[in-house]
């Protein structure tokens, strides 16, 4: 006990520490619906979940998931229900970055796609996890 009373400080900048290190995991890494690139693939490959990119046509063109389908992300609210009918179906929205994913995932929510998520990290996380990318 005297050791943590006289080693106050020293405790409380290795807890702070520890703290910083762990916020990037908690603030980006567990955003509602973000999944991880093998999470993305085990979706396709046993629920045959729809992949939709939200990324512009030019964007697309020069890399895009396997499969995926290209619905801009302003152009959402009304194509989505054209190009997936079935809304029980999980739902992989993907862009570069991801910051365009996390919007559209309020879109596709709002319209009852309850098992939609989006891709942690975009397209720059698939190809550092060495996924292959289609080019149109």
């Amino acid at each position: 006990m005297k050791f943590l009373i006289d080693n106050w400080m020293l405790i409380g900048v290795a807890l702070a520490s520890g703290g910083m290190l762990l916020w990037p995991l908690i603030s980006s890494g567990m955003a509602a619906g973000s999944l991880s690139a093998s999470g993305a693939v085990q979706l396709i490959n046993r629920e045959k979940a729809v992949v939709i990119d939200v990324s512009e046509i030019e964007e697309f063109a020069t890399g895009h998931v396997g499969g995926a389908k290209n619905i801009p992300l302003g152009q959402l609210e009304e194509k989505l229900p054209m190009a997936v009918k079935n809304k029980a179906l999980p739902l992989i929205l993907v862009c570069p970055t991801g910051a365009r994913a996390n919007r559209a995932l309020a879109v596709a929510k709002k319209l009852g796609y309850e098992q939609a998520q989006c891709l942690a990290g975009g397209l720059k996380l698939w190809k550092e996890a060495n996924l292959p990318l289609e080019k149109a």
